[in-house]
């Protein structure tokens, strides 16, 4: 995701940014995006429970999560990379006001 689309997007992205007491994988600043790459843990009973918390706190922050599993990315690269791409440019034009600076 990152060498293939992220990395080369007009909009810039950080991987691996700290926000609050997290690790997002991905961070978009300007359209106040995080997106989630999981592997199978994520579907255990105690991971999902973390997920969704750690997504509460995050949205609390004014940013949108979104999440794919490795299966999308493997089978639907492009499908994701245009959902990706839709969701930036629907955000971007959002006011900055409450976005994470850190």
């Amino acid at each position: 995701m990152w060498y293939d689309f992220l990395s080369k997007y007009p909009v810039r992205f950080q991987r691996q940014k700290p926000i609050d007491n997290f690790i997002v994988d991905f961070y978009c600043h300007r359209a106040r995006l995080i997106i989630e790459i999981d592997g199978a843990q994520h579907y255990e009973t105690e991971q999902i429970e973390y997920d969704k918390d750690r997504t509460a706190r995050l949205e609390g922050l004014g940013l949108k999560v979104i999440r794919f599993i490795n299966s999308d990315i493997d089978n639907n690269f492009d499908g994701v990379c245009a959902f990706i791409d839709k969701e930036v440019n629907e955000r971007k034009r959002l006011p900055l006001e409450g976005a994470v600076t850190k």
